[in-house]
């Protein structure tokens, strides 16, 4: 039977619900930024390999905080446009509540919400999976929309134009060798081509000399760039 949350209750059952998925994960709440809570239990969730799903109306991260999340192999993230609904659920719950996201573990603000347990509701947590499942299908995918960027021809001082070059984000070159991103970042570390710095991946200059780049979009954030013909 389905149960009323208060303000306390529902911050309490959100951290329960990630920290206790063993299968999949879906997050869904129009405003995205992540505190360090959440972004330990995200971190916990990739290393178990589990299937995260995060879909959000409008982001207030940072550039570095989208490239660290870009990161997370099994984290994927999704936009969709007028989205008003919050719901969090794994493979046994689901928190239906007029909690933001960037809200959890605001026990200031006074919140409402109802969890679900399948095992006892199957019905109606079956109806809110299905929900939640074409709110992920409309939406689009962040990852695919920065998957391959063809530079703008570019002109010398003389006023003749550059050849036009493809590159692709390290997402899509790390696919082309079977490679999630985190591990494609790794291996341009190996490389020399990339460099850790306080947890956070830099270009080094043997990665700027084969042509890697560093580009930041309005909407996605920081991300790099590398010729497709660059082998590894």
């Amino acid at each position: 039977m389905a149960r009323f949350l208060n303000t306390s209750a529902t911050n309490y059952f959100l951290e329960e619900l990630i920290k206790n998925a063993k299968e999949r994960l879906v997050l869904i709440s129009p405003f995205l930024k992540l505190n360090d809570r959440i972004k330990e239990l995200l971190i916990d969730k990739d290393r178990l390999k589990i299937d995260v799903r995060i879909v959000y109306g409008k982001s207030e991260l940072q550039p570095e905080e989208i490239r660290w999340l870009n990161e997370l192999a099994y984290v994927r993230t999704s936009f969709r446009k007028n989205l008003h609904a919050k719901c969090y659920m794994n493979e046994e719950l689901c928190i239906i509540s007029s909690l933001n996201l960037y809200e959890f573990s605001q026990v200031n603000n006074n919140e409402m919400g109802v969890l679900i347990e399948r095992g006892s509701d199957a019905e109606l947590y079956k109806d809110a999976y299905e929900e939640a499942q074409r709110i992920i299908r409309i939406s689009e995918e962040v990852r695919i929309s920065l998957e391959r960027v063809n530079n703008d021809a570019e002109k010398d001082e003389d006023g003749s134009e550059e050849e036009k070059t493809t590159k692709l984000t390290s997402s899509k070159l790390g696919q082309r060798y079977k490679l999630k991103a985190a591990e494609f970042l790794d291996k341009m570390v190996e490389l020399g081509y990339l460099e850790l710095n306080s947890g956070k991946h830099q270009l080094t200059k043997k990665g700027v000399d084969v042509g890697g780049e560093l580009k930041v979009s309005p909407k996605f954030g920081a991300y790099f760039l590398w010729p497709e013909d660059i082998t590894l």
